[in-house]
């Protein structure tokens, strides 16, 4: 019998811009569909760095042009961006891949908010680095005008930092959920989710910040009540002592392994300490659930326990 999988995608699998996502993603289809012709129900989120970046220098330098025609764009709806046009790009390669394997399926995109909380310390301490590098004369204007946060980058300028809280609860779970029970593969919780929180009455406002795509992937995977958890990067297993002579792969890491590897410092802030975290977190939140961290093209092995870091509550 099938798992219920919730796939984690980086960046790497969806290409740095249009034409390289174009390609990237017929070859991310193939992984993806290799597990749901093992008969196993899949759900995606996805990363948007790179594709967020984009959009939001482009709005960016449009307001620069014009600055009574062009308004500045809010990052949650660069965020809402972001998720439409990544969606129509996997959920048509998925369809694609799975016609040609005689597989009636739908998949479909979620157009996902998260609600965060508006007292989560990230707030007060804003570190997630975000559009085009400025000058400081253009970084004095932006904190004058918008009220942004701005840090010098290591020597090459200047650059807005948001919050990076953690996800607290998806609001088109109920719409998610009734997909993926009617047999569609669903794509959901892109770039982390729009996060949002609620304000007077019902209203959900847009937040400034940037939800970790991972913790998104665990928060869902636990929603929906997945069997497993996959978190795909750029190496096909954990290290630890990292790129040095004693780095050490790791195959299968328990709760208290992971915890002790974590207060050591093995793993790189920004890189892989949020995927352990998220895939710690996911194992954890429930009997029997499983997280494994691996290559896009190992995935099905994986799942098969001939490969990857896979860390079982």
């Amino acid at each position: 019998m099938g798992k219920r999988i919730v796939i984690a995608l980086g960046g790497n699998a969806l290409g740095k811009n249009l034409p390289e996502q174009m390609i990237a993603v017929k070859h991310t289809a193939k992984a993806i569909v290799d597990l749901i012709e093992q008969g196993n129900e899949v759900i995606i989120a996805h990363g948007n760095g790179p594709q967020v970046g984009m959009i939001q220098e482009a709005m960016t330098q449009l307001n620069r042009s014009d600055p009574e025609k062009y308004i500045p764009c809010p990052l949650s709806v660069c965020v809402a961006m972001s998720q439409g046009y990544i969606g129509y790009d996997l959920q048509n390669a998925l369809r694609e891949e799975m016609l040609n394997r005689g597989i009636k399926k739908n998949a479909a995109t979620v157009l996902t908010q998260v609600e965060v909380d508006k007292n989560d310390p990230a707030f007060k301490n804003p570190t997630k680095p975000i559009g085009s590098f400025m000058t400081e004369e253009e970084a004095k204007k932006m904190v004058a005008e918008r009220g942004y946060n701005i840090v010098e980058d290591a020597g090459r300028g200047y650059r807005r930092v948001v919050a990076s809280p953690q996800p607290v609860a998806i609001v088109e779970l109920d719409t998610i959920r009734s997909l993926i029970e009617t047999g569609n593969v669903v794509i959901a919780c892109g770039g982390g989710g729009i996060p949002v929180f609620i304000t007077e009455g019902n209203h959900l406002k847009g937040a400034a910040a940037v939800i970790d795509k991972d913790f998104a992937a665990a928060r869902l995977a636990e929603q929906v009540n997945a069997d497993a958890l996959i978190i795909l990067t750029a190496v096909e297993k954990v290290a630890i002592h990292f790129g040095t002579p004693e780095q050490e792969d790791l195959s299968e890491l328990t709760p208290e392994s992971a915890q002790a590897y974590i207060e050591a410092g093995e793993f790189a802030p920004g890189s892989m300490l949020p995927k352990v975290q998220a895939a710690l977190q996911f194992a954890q939140s429930g009997e029997g659930r499983t997280s494994l961290i691996t290559l896009l093209d190992k995935a099905a092995d994986g799942i098969a326990g001939k490969t990857g870091t896979v860390i079982r509550g």
